[in-house]
């Protein structure tokens, strides 16, 4: 590889503020197209496939719980798993009454095990009283004694999705993102220009 070679890979990625978006008509700014192309095989091509097969055929047509359930279809998935917060159970239990027409659905809160927070020294919003913490650990322990193949985030709190994902051995996709101030409709806080006012503080 050429030091010039080197330095495009290396380049900064800043593609939010790209005025040109080549890369839609071909340009491989990055350089990457032969050392990726082959990571495209086995599952993350199928995987691919069929989600590159839905945006073709649905575009505009099927919103995100219609486009989950047809991902799964074609992906062959037989069992989901649904790891919820416990502030989202009633939008939980709707979620799985849909998937059960389709799927064998397991579903599991974010405070199994009941762990108080003073165990692992975490703050507590009632200092005084049993606190359960959540637990996207064991959420993801018990999906994957259940062998699903694939699971669902139901209103994760942020940090907790993440360590949720990082134990699931299923692969995870995100259905409801968790924002207590905006109903859980995060790209508010991008596009209404109120908030963003507040948040940059004029």
């Amino acid at each position: 590889m050429t030091n010039q070679n080197e330095k495009r890979m290396k380049k900064k990625a800043v593609c939010d503020s790209c005025k040109h978006q080549k890369c839609r008509d071909g340009k491989d700014c990055f350089h990457l197209q032969d050392m990726i192309l082959p990571e495209y095989r086995g599952e993350k091509l199928r995987l691919t496939q069929v989600a590159a097969g839905i945006e073709a055929e649905f575009y505009l047509r099927k919103n995100r719980l219609e486009e989950l359930i047809l991902f799964a279809k074609r992906m062959k998935y037989q069992k989901l798993g649904i790891a919820f917060c416990i502030g989202l159970i009633d939008e939980a239990k709707i979620l799985g009454n849909f998937l059960r027409r389709d799927f064998e659905v397991v579903s599991i809160c974010c405070k199994v095990s009941g762990i108080d927070k003073d165990q692992l020294h975490l703050d507590k919003m009632q200092p005084e009283t049993h606190e359960s913490m959540c637990n996207p650990l064991g959420q993801a322990t018990i999906l994957n004694r259940h062998d699903t193949d694939l699971n669902i985030i139901c209103g994760l709190c942020i940090g907790h999705d993440i360590l949720f994902t990082q134990q699931s051995r299923a692969p995870v996709t995100t259905f409801i993102v968790k924002d207590r101030m905006l109903a859980h409709n995060t790209v508010a806080s991008l596009t209404c220009p109120y908030l963003r006012k507040r948040m940059i503080g004029d």
